[in-house]
């Protein structure tokens, strides 16, 4: 009998987990598993904080498809179209024309976008928050302004340089302040033009609190943290304007900042628009508690869904209810998603995905954080330290885990490395300009720029 052919799309939370326990539970004879992404990793999203602080090395966040899929076919390009009237998906390879590629099971796992809002000049100004070369980018701006706060004379470019805006008060957006900020604060040991009260943190919430996955006790508790830390912290605000780096926000106040981080929620990839599944009205996948893809009272055969992009009811909850788009729900998701395409391959039937959401850990910074994990509430040291054994624990492979214990480590003994390495971002330009013939046009050109590679 020829094996079926189970295409992945997507290589994040849910698709490396699934597409490994597939591996690893079918027979070469029975099943053969593709996998589709433009990465050639998967990014675990929650070590991002800590990889843009410098806690841990960059890459050692993120976990490589090809050594870990061993027995799946990796194809290193994007799904452009899904027609599973045909069960056929479209490929455009990272170079090359597109390709079509038939499946008998289809795993759409594409994850999510950061949602943005028509704010004039965020577009041009802002970064987001949910890639490693996002994380990267923002440690090294943040290490350039304090070069140029260091260097001018001017007091305005000083200040402007030394303002930090993060908009979103969920976890990415705690998180990617706390460290930050502490990682500028240690950096100013080595500034001595520069003072701790020199830096303006701001956090822009739009509603009247933080950290909503907690209790209202958490969340207050984290911003009286910052507040010690003189931090800015604007609830209740929205962010309206940020043309030319002139931050407006709702309470009238106006400021200019040189660093504004958008952390204010994800939406379902846009690629779900280019297929023939059911959505719903947020755009993302209809699915039943089995994770199999439903259109009203029908079962779409051979179509499965998972993580941030899905619909998956909450049996926990009362009817109606959702899981929410976290990590935690996405590896459990995908582990009973491959459970259930490995039953129905061999004539089974699927069971259906119920987890109580166990809790929520945040880090604030280095030896700081707030936790609460089944009705137990941590907060200090001993809820930065579940943080990590938590995050260390669900990070793919040993090889990862020893690297991120070993970053650990050797952070009890050395000092954190303050180093920007801003060429990253423009590695050419210096080429560029020594091989201009005298007397020309020394500037970059578009394709110059436009062909960095941000990958570590």
């Amino acid at each position: 009998m020829k094996p079926q052919r189970i295409l992945v799309v997507g290589a994040g939370h849910v698709g490396l987990y699934a597409a490994l326990r597939l591996s690893k539970k079918l027979r070469s004879r029975e099943a053969e598993v593709i996998v589709v992404d433009p990465q050639p990793h998967m990014t675990y999203q929650p070590f991002l904080p800590e990889a843009a602080a410098g806690n841990i090395s960059p890459r050692h966040s993120v976990v490589p498809l090809r050594r870990e899929l061993r027995r799946c076919q990796i194809v290193s390009g994007t799904v452009t179209r899904i027609e599973h009237a045909r069960k056929t998906a479209t490929v455009q390879p990272i170079i090359g024309p597109p390709r079509e590629i038939g499946y008998d099971h289809v795993i759409v796992a594409p994850g999510s976008v950061s949602r943005t809002l028509p704010i004039p000049g965020l577009r041009e100004n802002g970064i987001g928050f949910k890639t490693i070369g996002e994380a990267i980018y923002l440690r090294n701006h943040v290490l350039d302004r304090l070069d140029v706060a260091a260097a001018t004379t001017d007091p305005e470019t000083r200040r402007c340089a030394l303002t930090f805006v993060f908009v979103g008060g969920g976890y990415a957006g705690i998180e990617a302040l706390a460290e930050m900020e502490d990682m500028a604060r240690d950096a100013l040991k080595y500034y001595p033009e520069l003072k701790p009260e020199d830096m303006r943190w701001v956090l822009v919430e739009a509603t009247q609190r933080v950290l909503p996955e907690v209790d209202r006790d958490m969340g207050a508790y984290t911003v009286a943290q910052l507040l010690k830390r003189d931090m800015d912290i604007r609830l209740d605000t929205r962010l309206e304007s940020c043309v030319d780096g002139l931050v407006r926000l709702s309470d009238g106040d106006s400021f200019r900042a040189d660093t504004i981080v958008w952390t204010a929620g994800v939406k379902p990839s846009p690629m779900l628009e280019q297929t023939d599944l059911p959505r719903d009205n947020r755009g993302r996948i209809s699915c039943l508690p089995t994770l199999q893809v439903v259109d009203g009272d029908r079962i779409v055969e051979g179509a499965w869904s998972a993580g941030d992009c899905a619909a998956v009811p909450d049996l926990t909850k009362p009817p109606g209810e959702y899981c929410s788009p976290s990590a935690q729900h996405a590896v459990r998701q995908a582990a009973l998603m491959a459970d259930n395409i490995r039953a129905v391959i061999r004539g089974g039937t699927p069971v259906d995905y119920k987890h109580k959401h166990a809790g929520s850990v945040a880090s604030l910074g280095l030896h700081k954080g707030v936790a609460q994990v089944y009705g137990i509430k941590l907060k200090g040291l001993p809820a930065w330290f579940m943080h990590r054994t938590y995050h260390m624990s669900r990070i793919p492979s040993l090889n990862r885990k020893v690297r991120v214990v070993v970053d650990w480590s050797l952070a009890f003994f050395l000092r954190r490395e303050v180093v920007a390495l801003g060429q990253l971002h423009d590695p050419r330009e210096e080429f560029v300009e020594a091989a201009a013939p005298a007397g020309g046009d020394t500037r970059p050109t578009a394709g110059t720029r436009a062909g960095v590679d941000s990958r570590v």
